[in-house]
Order: C-alpha cells, then structure tokens, then sequence
C-alpha cells in the first residue's frame, strides 16, 4: 500500500475506471440483445414450430449469456440489468454514481443490440413490436423470473462461490425460457430493447411498464431471500 508523505503525493484512483466499467456495459448489454432477438429471428426462419424455435433461442441466450458473464465480469461485474445494479447498490457493493453510469449504458446497449439484430437479418433498423405480453400469467412470470436469477446471483456472491455466476445465470434463463409463461426478459433494459424489433422476440411498447413493474417487485423479493439465507459474516 502507498500511503502520502509530504514528498510523495497520493496515488490518484484510475480516472477511466467508470468509463470503462460503462463501456463493458454498454457493449456486453447490446451482444445479449443481438443473442436475444438474432437467435429469434434465425430461429423463426428455421422452423415454423413453436416449441423447436423457443428451444433454439433459448440455447443460444443460455450459452451467450454465460459467455458475456465470463467476458465481461472482471471490467464491470457484467451486469446488463438495471435490477442486478440497483440490488448491488442497495447492498453497498456499487456506488451510486456507478448506477447513473451503468444503467443508461445498459439500455442503450439493448436498444443498439436490437438494432443490431434487425440489421443483420436484412430488417428496418427500428420496426415497433407488435407482440402484446400483458397477462396476469405472464406478470407473475416476470416477478418469478426475476426473483429467481436475483437470487442465484446474490446467493452464489454473498456465500463466496461468484465464479459460478456465468454458467449459474445462462443455465437459470434458459431454464426459465421453458418454466415461465412470458419466457423470462427478467431484465429491464432487454425489455426496453424488444420493443425496437418487431420479431419473435419482440414486445409490444404498452406492455412494457407492466413488465417493468413486475420484474422490480421480483427483484426485491429475490434481493431480499439472498439477504436472508446468507446474511453477511462478521
């Protein structure tokens, strides 16, 4: 440790350091949105069957996701998810300056990624979904969705075992692709860059503020369950 002496000034912290941070996610927010819609629009190009195009979408956000995780966790922790930065911060592990950093960079990262996708599949770059996602089923899915990956990813850190987090969370999403009836955005930002595609994966823009109300509910109930069963050690 360095510490300042009348001849030796303070080592400055890294001023690029939230540049960074903000960078990783932006950039890892707009692949898993490109993962996400891309792999919807190859999927309904490859099959007109409803199960076997959920199955191919859902294997590649699973195995993207972890990748990102992987790739991106050592700049910002590789959260892509206002819900992940906002329970980080209410633990004390994230600033809040770090927050009004991270999530602007996480839904334009989506939103570019949604772009993205479009682009590359020869579509208007922007085309509003249509797809209308409001049920009461599909609610609670969101609240369930998101209760659960904020729980994996809070018990997994709070009880040191982390470096499981990117197979943990590709695993859990693409689990819950199958077990909820809204087929798991569990993410705010993701849920804001599906509207910009009018695909498979797309969701029309009235039905986003309900999904983003389910998905902050849940997420305080599975911040608070990780609280709960690993509360912290002296």
């Amino acid at each position: 440790m360095t510490v300042a002496t009348p001849d030796t000034p303070a080592v400055q912290p890294d001023a690029l350091s939230l540049p960074r941070e903000a960078t990783a996610e932006f950039v890892g927010s707009a692949l898993l949105a490109a993962i996400v819609i891309g792999s919807g629009i190859m999927a309904s190009r490859l099959s007109s069957d409803p199960g076997l195009q959920l199955l191919e979408n859902a294997l590649a956000t699973a195995l993207g996701l972890g990748v990102l995780i992987a790739m991106f966790a050592p700049a910002s922790g590789a959260h892509f998810n206002p819900v992940v930065t906002l329970a980080d911060a209410a633990l004390g592990s994230r600033s809040w300056r770090q927050v009004a950093a991270y999530v602007p960079a996480q839904i334009a990262g989506c939103v570019v990624g949604a772009v993205l996708a479009n682009a590359m599949f020869g579509l208007p770059a922007v085309s509003w979904a249509s797809t209308d996602r409001v049920s009461p089923g599909n609610l609670l899915s969101e609240g369930v969705a998101t209760a659960g990956l904020v729980a994996v990813i809070f018990l997994l850190v709070r009880t040191g075992r982390g470096a499981l987090a990117a197979p943990a969370v590709g695993a859990y999403i693409g689990a819950a692709y199958w077990f909820t009836a809204s087929t798991s955005f569990a993410n705010p930002a993701i849920t804001i860059g599906r509207m910009f595609s009018d695909t498979f994966a797309g969701i029309a823009p009235g039905s986003v503020l309900p999904f983003l109300a389910a998905q902050v509910n849940g997420a305080a109930l599975g911040l608070g369950l990780a609280v709960w069963l690993a509360p912290r050690r002296p």
